[in-house]
Formats: C-alpha cells, structure tokens, sequence
C-alpha cells in the first residue's frame, strides 16, 4: 500500500480534490494501481490535506502504474491547465509504503 499526503497551496484544496476525482484516480487506476480510499480531516493537522491510499502488486508493478501516468497525455493536459489557473495546486506531496500485518483485515 502507499499512502499519500497532498498539501494544498493556500486556498487551492478543491483543485487539488478536483484534480484528484476528475484526473489522478482514474488514471492511476487505468494504469495498474487500486484504489482504496481518499480522506479529508474534519479536525486536527491535516485541515488543507488530501490523504489517499493505492495498492500495487510490488514494488515493480508500482513503479510501472506511476510511469505510466506520468507519461499519460491526458495527465500533462490537465497538469498544464491546472498551472496556467493560478500554479500548481499541490505544495507537497509526501509518501508512505505500509505493509500490513498478519492480522490486518487489508493484506
């Protein structure tokens, strides 16, 4: 599982969830990576964060999901819209490899 943070540049959450639902998912998951869920914090630290959560196969298999979304040409026109709209709308992008243990409901 990987697990990531996207801080919002001030003002800019709603792009950033925007991006996400419209863009990001789909093509994450078009690309081999599984959706497992997105969250918001209604209190506490991550106010101006979007946290989700994607699986892969391995390590490899991750590596070829985010290659090609990162080569998507539906990604880099939305990205390049989305900076001529005020810049980039992420500040941070922060990530974390979970594995689960043996009495995890989620292996």
């Amino acid at each position: 599982y990987e697990y990531r943070v996207y801080e919002a540049a001030p003002g800019r959450l709603d792009d950033v969830h925007a991006e996400v639902r419209d863009c990001v998912k789909g093509l994450l998951e078009k690309h081999g990576a599984t959706s497992i869920g997105h969250w918001t914090s209604e209190a506490g630290e991550y106010s101006d964060k979007l946290i989700y959560i994607i699986a892969f196969e391995d390590m490899e298999q991750r590596q070829k999901a985010w290659d090609g979304f990162r080569a998507d040409p539906e990604w880099h026109r939305v990205h390049k819209a989305s900076l001529a709209t005020g810049g980039a709308p992420v500040v941070r992008v922060t990530n974390t490899f979970l594995k689960p243990t043996d009495y995890s409901p989620l292996q």
